[in-house]
């Protein structure tokens, strides 16, 4: 059928030319439904964690912090408090949408040849990944601490009951997490986490096993009993200094004094049109925020609700929406606190528009080139690997949250103080500090931000009541699994469970990836034909979703993992 406003003709006969390529609609589980609050994470622990604190009258806010406590134990490859996070807040009083920092800083002692050889040659990524270089100052604890002095309801102490009686009593060790400890190549290298994550004999806990964690425990009960300051001062900074400086492997620069400087920091939340809807997302130094917005925005002169997600043509302009983004996000954004970031002219209508003259229904565009927003930059493409996890809470007053974290790579740098993993986020920088001469954006700076993808996500209606919380994990893919989500929401009109189970593609300016094993397969070659390079890879999203309906909430996880969404 019909996709673009400009373009129907040939459209029409580039479908009738390929012919009905069937997409139906995402088989797979049905939305949960329910009526006052809800809570969507990639964890049941975690997810049923967040409901007990919203039965007893918690905000999201109070919810997300019990969450992010749970998941560090029981999702430790993905995220923690020895890692760091983005939130997006919706006030249900005001129908304000905050934008809540808490991404790691570089020590104040790096250098920008902090990644590079010798012979000033960029290393290879695990060489930079494992050991104490890589890590980052945390900052998720301090970062909820804000949210929640502004946005709390219950006391600080209660939110991390949960994850303690969980640590202390143990926790069954799942599929995924036997699977990932199974097949990582560096976990064992550390004594900490050998000890922690195999058997006496080598081999990976199995799946079913009780894992406690007193140590974690330990470290929640302190931070529950004096606030983060328990975190960044004391026993639990010094046992992260000493692992970071003493690592027997890449030891790092961190100090004791880059913990106590750590900042969160509230921004100002991104937030552009699309249709008849008002999307929010996080500024930088996430790029997620701009790249998701830039798609929606070069997409919105064609009519993907026409088309629907059974047409060949909208997938296409999906994949084409992605390079021109990525393009932008690979010149421009980085810390915004360190570079000049163009975030205004990347999301002005007029130069979306321009960048979507670019797109052709019936042609790809190839390798994109960054946009003209008034500045030169080096252009740089980054290794960031598909970790990180995400969760969606919505509470009984209508709060809402969007809160993706992460230590970055599985199981971050490999290394564990105070019951935790610590991150490997500095790897998120550029190895490379300049390009034939132009210094990078995200080039290593002390005190610096790593430029990430994390995208949380706040729709808004017309009347600025909020529609839908998502995000997902999955490194620089995350942009094209939250954009897929959306145009499934908003344009195609599927429930929030449907769309978060659609297939994957994503395309970061080069290769079209196809989700392996799914419908998408049966579009490759017309795809091909509309000059996309194709390639069939996993694509393990992690999005969790909640929808606000005229019936009350509607909540999705993803079937690719292990999360649930329950509420009452």
């Amino acid at each position: 059928m019909l996709i673009s406003r400009l373009f129907p003709v040939f459209a029409l006969s580039l479908l009738t030319a390929f012919g009905p390529v069937a997409l139906a609609r995402a088989e797979g589980p049905a939305p949960v439904l329910a009526e006052r609050h809800m809570v969507a994470a990639a964890h049941p622990l975690a997810s049923e964690a967040g409901r007990e604190i919203l039965r007893a009258g918690g905000s999201a806010v109070d919810a997300a912090i019990a969450v992010q406590a749970v998941l560090g134990l029981v999702e430790p490859q993905s995220s923690g408090i020895g890692g760091g996070a983005f939130l997006l807040h919706y006030d249900g009083d005001s129908g304000a949408v905050a934008a809540y920092d808490g991404r790691e800083t570089a020590p104040a002692a790096v250098r920008d040849d902090l990644f590079l050889n010798a012979d000033g040659s960029p290393k290879g990524f695990f060489e930079a990944v494992v050991g104490g270089s890589s890590v980052g100052v945390p900052g998720v604890i301090r970062m909820l601490e804000l949210a929640h002095q502004e946005h709390g309801r219950l006391p600080w102490a209660e939110l991390f009951q949960p994850a303690i009686a969980l640590a202390e009593e143990g926790f069954a060790v799942t599929p995924r997490l036997h699977y990932l400890i199974s097949v990582d190549r560096y976990l064992a290298t550390f004594p900490e986490t050998r000890r922690y994550f195999y058997l006496p004999d080598g081999e990976a806990l199995p799946v079913g096993h009780r894992l406690r964690n007193p140590d974690y425990a330990e470290s929640l009960r302190l931070i529950a009993a004096i606030g983060a300051d328990g975190f960044y001062s004391g026993p639990i900074a010094e046992a992260i200094v000493a692992r970071v400086r003493t690592a027997p492997r890449n030891p790092g620069l961190m100090t004791l004094e880059d913990l106590a400087a750590y900042q969160a920091k509230e921004r100002p939340a991104l937030c552009r049109p699309y249709r008849q809807y008002e999307v929010c997302g996080m500024p930088p130094p996430t790029s997620g925020g701009i790249a998701v917005l830039q798609m929606l925005g070069l997409l919105e002169r064609f009519d993907l609700a026409q088309a629907g997600p059974e047409a060949v043509e909208a997938w296409h302009l999906l994949a084409e929406a992605g390079r021109l983004a990525f393009a932008d996000r690979n010149a421009y954004v980085a810390d915004s606190d360190f570079v000049n970031v163009p975030v205004g002219r990347l999301l002005a209508r007029n130069y979306l528009r321009s960048r979507s003259l670019l797109m052709d229904p019936g042609r790809s565009l190839g390798e994109a080139k960054p946009g003209d927003v008034g500045q030169r930059a080096a252009v740089v493409r980054q290794t960031e690997p598909p970790s990180t996890t995400h969760f969606s809470i919505v509470d009984g007053e209508g709060n809402a949250v969007s809160m993706t974290s992460s230590v970055e790579n599985a199981f971050g740098s490999r290394l564990m103080a105070g019951g935790f993993i610590l991150n490997n986020q500095l790897t998120d920088f550029s190895f490379r500090p300049e390009v034939e001469g132009r210094p990078v954006a995200n080039r290593v700076a002390p005190g610096k931000r790593p430029r990430s993808s994390m995208s949380p996500t706040l729709v808004l209606d017309e009347e600025g009541g909020l529609t839908l919380a998502i995000g997902s994990p999955g490194g620089s893919r995350i942009i094209g699994f939250v954009t897929k989500a959306l145009v499934g929401v908003l344009d195609w009109g599927l429930d929030v469970q449907s769309a978060i189970s659609l297939p994957n593609l994503t395309n970061r300016n080069g290769v079209t990836d196809l989700e392996a094993g799914t419908r998408l397969e049966a579009l490759s070659e017309a795809l091909e034909a509309l000059g996309q390079e194709v390639q069939m890879r996993g694509m393990n999203s992690g999005l969790h979703g909640i929808r606000i309906t005229d019936e009350g909430l509607e909540g999705g996880a993803d079937p690719r993992r292990e999360g649930v969404a329950l509420g009452d």
